[in-house]
């Protein structure tokens, strides 16, 4: 065959052929793929060759530097579980939570956020006024039928921002049947990991009551400071006066209440209420305060999405 071949030139049949139907020869392998090359170059990047332009054309592979886009984000998917909001509790207050979200995201397109699933029912009702008894409206059994809802759509994980809610988390949780990211028993490691010793807590009546917070510090090891009875009015008054009535923040009685608690010997003051969230989002609110939305937050974007590194410290500076 080498002979064979050595002895007629590339395009040549061997003697005796020449009269034959000569099909078309195959390029030698060094131009197999300059050719290659150039018919790429003769083609724009959706456009079929010569002859083939009404044959049914199949989707282009992506670009290189797209695949591996796509492959990030089909990675992030497979990682990421779907997020459950029970809200509106208040509406300021989710709103502002899915904002946290958003911000506290390491995405950098659309397709790379978490997948949230909200259903805000304002109707729910007053947990605080329950809880002290003043209601006999058991804000229970919407909150379980919304949980439902957000598990029948696959939700995998249930955040909820009040606070206050955290009262009837475990109750929640089992007749829900999905697990419930709780706000203060996080906040409370996140106390612990920061050194922190000693934190002042501004929160409803019903959360106060209640001792949600102090029974999660007493667990770890935790000392706290409560505000008085004429700082707790104040607390009250912000909540309910001010924001859930879309008022003006009157900062001279936060101002009041906070300083407070850090001349009683607090490392940190805690917005246990989500209400009050929003002042530290609309307000300067000094050093040493950490917001118990932003850790559930925070909590809730390590659980089912990817947390930007400037989000791992919360306590204000």
């Amino acid at each position: 065959m080498r002979n064979w071949k050595n002895s007629i030139s590339p395009n040549k049949a061997p003697e005796g052929f020449q009269d034959a139907e000569q099909p078309e020869m195959l390029p030698e392998p060094r131009d197999l793929g300059g050719r290659m090359r150039n018919w790429k170059n003769s083609i724009g990047p959706n456009k079929a060759p010569e002859g083939f332009q009404d044959a049914e054309q199949p989707e282009m592979l992506p670009e290189p530097r797209d695949l591996g886009r796509r492959m990030r984000n089909w990675n992030m998917r497979l990682l990421m579980k779907r997020l459950g909001v029970i809200g509106g509790l208040g509406p300021m207050a989710t709103a502002y939570f899915l904002q946290l979200l958003i911000q506290m995201s390491d995405a950098k397109t659309d397709q790379e956020h978490m997948e949230v699933i909200l259903h805000s029912r304002p109707q729910i009702p007053d947990r605080t006024r329950y809880i002290l008894g003043y209601s006999g409206e058991n804000p229970m059994p919407p909150m379980v039928e919304v949980g439902r809802g957000l598990a029948s759509q696959g939700a995998e994980v249930i955040a909820i921002p009040c606070i206050t809610a955290h009262y009837f988390q475990e109750e929640l949780e089992e007749k829900i049947g999905v697990p419930i990211l709780h706000a203060i028993e996080e906040t409370a490691c996140y106390l612990k990991e920061a050194g922190i010793e000693r934190a002042g807590i501004l929160a409803t009546d019903g959360t106060m009551e209640s001792c949600l917070f102090q029974k999660a510090f007493a667990d770890h090891g935790l000392q706290w400071v409560t505000p008085d009875k004429n700082g707790q009015k104040q607390v009250m008054h912000l909540i309910y006066e001010n924001v859930k009535a879309g008022r003006p923040v009157e900062t001279a009685r936060f101002e009041e209440v906070s300083g407070q608690l850090f001349r009683e010997g607090a490392q940190a003051v805690l917005l246990a209420c989500t209400e009050l969230s929003l002042i530290k989002r609309d307000y300067p609110v000094g050093p040493g305060i950490l917001d118990v939305m932003e850790v559930l937050a925070q909590k809730a974007v390590q659980t089912c999405g990817h947390l930007k590194g400037e989000y791992e410290r919360l306590i204000t500076a």
